[in-house]
């Protein structure tokens, strides 16, 4: 065997050797989790509760860095060009698979994570004032009679967004208009002040807690089942519309050549702490419903959701250049 075959054999060995060292001490570094939104929503409120159970659970440091900007595409693209060490790991939302389709020069893809975990998910809502006479979504439409409807939505190209106007345009097939807003406050502030017909908003992405509040009326939330936060809205398909569901979920994702021992042991670390009950409970409390599942099992819904999303932002047309 020629001496330069004997070598590469060699050093192929020593780097799976090394490999799967590296999977039987992980994690021997500080663990950061680079969160892809501003502090103080969603993914970050859940991140920061990731990483503190997951230092107790790993006994190693774990930080959280905030690399807001640009949707989300700027924190994704750094960790897809991260040491596939499991020490790095992406925190995000829905952005990241609607992005994939949405963002035309990203300079990566979904191709680039493997999913570590979806560790929580909460149904897209329609909500709107409390003077608001309609008390679901039907009967806001007819009360339009043919109108143009404006609905709030806290950001162009949000899940909130694609979803309430792929429903308007393709299944309701009634005319509406989306009005954009800086955040979900500004919107919320803006459907209580009856300035907008309503609001397109994630249940947890503050609807659920203005519900509760008595500030705005839930019309209809885009699940399988109604929310046990608010078990008066009803489904879509209570509605008429069956098997329309859309949600925003939160993640956690590792650069694609990350050993699948370190996947499953962050996987299987993150669904012991979703699962503990102070965890479940703030994630209820906030309209989200907590999930766990294997690594393959979250890989699998992250596909499904690429496609979901993709299939609505090309049947809309919506591209960002």
């Amino acid at each position: 065997m020629p001496h330069f075959r004997i070598a590469a054999i060699t050093i192929l060995a020593l780097v799976l050797a090394w490999g799967r060292a590296e999977a039987q001490t992980f994690p021997s570094n500080k663990i950061t989790l680079i969160v892809a939104f501003a502090p103080g929503g969603i993914a970050d409120t859940l991140a920061r509760l990731i990483a503190q159970g997951l230092g107790e659970r790993l006994h190693q440091t774990v930080v959280v860095e905030n690399r807001g900007g640009a949707g989300g595409n700027i924190a994704a693209s750094f960790v897809a060009r991260a040491e596939p060490d499991g020490t790095t790991l992406l925190a995000t939302t829905t952005a990241l698979a609607i992005n994939e389709t949405l963002f035309a020069n990203k300079d990566f893809s979904a191709n680039d994570f493997k999913t570590v975990a979806i560790a929580a998910s909460s149904p897209e809502s329609l909500v709107t004032s409390p003077s608001n006479p309609a008390n679901n979504l039907n009967d806001l439409i007819k009360a339009m009679n043919g109108k143009t409807i404006n609905f709030a939505v806290p950001g162009v190209g949000t899940g909130s967004h694609i979803e309430a106007e792929y429903f308007f345009k393709f299944l309701a097939k009634v005319p509406a208009q989306m009005i954009p807003f800086q955040g979900g406050a500004p919107a919320i502030n803006a459907t209580i002040g009856n300035q907008v017909d309503l609001m397109a908003s994630t249940l947890g992405g503050g609807a659920a807690a203005q519900i509760a509040g008595g500030k705005l009326k839930g019309l209809a939330i885009a699940a399988d089942k109604r929310a046990a936060v608010t078990p008066d809205i009803p489904t879509y398909a209570e509605l008429g519309f069956p098997g329309f569901t859309a949600a925003s979920w939160v993640g956690f994702f590792a650069p694609a050549m990350t050993d699948p021992k370190i996947l499953a042991t962050l996987n299987a670390t993150i669904n012991e702490i979703v699962k503990t009950p102070e965890v479940a409970k703030k994630l209820t409390d906030m309209g989200f419903d907590p999930i766990t599942g294997t690594q393959a099992q979250a890989d699998a819904m992250f596909a499904a959701e690429v496609k979901k999303w993709g299939d609505m932002v090309k049947a809309l047309d919506l591209s960002v250049k």
